[in-house]
């Protein structure tokens, strides 16, 4: 077990800090998430962990039930809820066309995103970043939210891609249409 890890094992950002939470992103819990690679409450498969870990960060694929009529656009927010700071680590952060029933395997990737996903800037870097939790520390829970907006989730797209993820996700505006999640589980 890493010393770091064994140190830290009591400290969690915990549920609380979810973009989930935020009164501004609250509505019916009407999608449904899911993904080829693993089911909810599940690890995480190797190669969508990040590179450091020894993974190819390459995010995993994602389905979801046709968002409601009006949807203008998606948002799709991963975080870490185990990291053992105060807030939830934003792992990708990216606005979705509305058209889009699924992400193919990589279509997060910062250089090269699906067509229909515009990434926005994550905690660090740029596109998905795979989990990468502190060795020792335990499970790490990684949650991925979906939110069917009712219109733009920011008025600048340019100025959202480049802020920081917390001040994009206060800032969101449109109605929260429909919404759903998924949490995969991720180990060293």
């Amino acid at each position: 077990m890493g010393i770091m890890g064994r140190l830290l094992k009591n400290r969690r950002a915990g549920e609380t800090g979810l973009a989930w939470n935020l009164p501004q992103l609250a509505g019916a819990e009407t999608l449904v998430v899911t993904s080829p690679a693993f089911v909810t409450g599940a690890s995480i498969p190797q190669e969508h962990a990040a590179k450091r870990v020894g993974g190819r960060e390459t995010s995993p694929p994602l389905n979801w039930t046709p968002p409601p009529d009006g949807t203008a656009q998606l948002l799709l927010v991963v975080e870490d809820v185990d990291v053992p700071m105060g807030k939830p680590i934003v792992h990708c952060i990216a606005l979705i066309a509305a058209t889009l029933g699924a992400l193919p395997t990589g279509a997060l990737t910062a250089s090269a995103p699906a067509d229909g996903v515009r990434l926005l800037r994550p905690s660090f870097g740029h596109g998905y970043l795979g989990p990468a939790p502190i060795k020792g520390h335990g499970p790490h829970r990684y949650v991925f939210q979906l939110f069917a907006l009712g219109g733009p989730a920011a008025a600048d797209e340019a100025a959202a891609a480049r802020a920081n993820p917390r001040d994009v996700l206060a800032g969101v505006q449109a109605p929260v249409l429909a919404r759903g999640r998924l949490t995969g589980t991720y180990e060293r």
